[in-house]
């Protein structure tokens, strides 16, 4: 089984925010793919889980806040015996414009706190991610910047790349290789 985790803050609050990139992804997908509504699991998670093409796919949104996405990541990993492997993580970058995707092997957490716990919590800096750009803040902080709404101009531009890290993540979910799909997307 494939695990794609969408990384967020649970809570209509943050519904729709900029570093929710990742939720909005997984819940795309959920829906084009009917998978149904996301449900509770015993760990600090809820998950949809189905066919996509004919593989086994379980979308997961932490329900802990970012912070703490690797306490949510970890437990739902071991208990469904998810290799490392078969696990791909979606963040929002502020270091990359709005509209810009980008495949990346491993790494380090680039100052993102989601991405810290998860490295934290797996005890590993290898694991795949596909990056979802959300600018950076021209004035004003980077956390109301980060928790703030996509503009009128940037909507339907996050729109599309929702619909095109889609697409990317179906290619992987049928079996293309991490390598091919870097260097086509990337």
């Amino acid at each position: 089984m494939k695990m794609i985790v969408g990384l967020g803050n649970i809570g209509t609050r943050y519904d729709e925010t900029r570093h929710n990139a990742g939720f909005m992804v997984v819940e795309q997908m959920a829906h084009d793919y009917h998978l149904g509504a996301f449900t509770h699991e015993k760990v600090e998670a809820v998950t949809a889980t189905g066919l996509i093409e004919g593989q086994k796919v379980m979308l997961v949104k932490p329900t802990t806040f970012m912070n703490e996405s690797g306490r949510a990541v970890k437990p739902l990993m071991e208990y469904y015996n998810i290799a490392l492997e078969n696990l791909i993580v979606i963040n929002d970058d502020l270091d990359m414009p709005v509209g810009k995707l980008r495949l990346k092997r491993r790494g380090a957490s680039g100052g993102h706190n989601g991405l810290k716990s998860l490295i934290d919590h797996l005890g590993t800096r290898d694991f795949y991610r596909l990056k979802l750009g959300i600018d950076h803040p021209k004035n004003g902080s980077v956390v109301n910047h980060v928790l703030g709404r996509f503009s009128t101009e940037e909507r339907p531009v996050i729109d599309d790349t929702v619909m095109e890290a889609e697409k990317v993540l179906v290619d992987w979910v049928k079996g293309k290789s991490f390598d091919q799909l870097m260097n086509e997307y990337n």
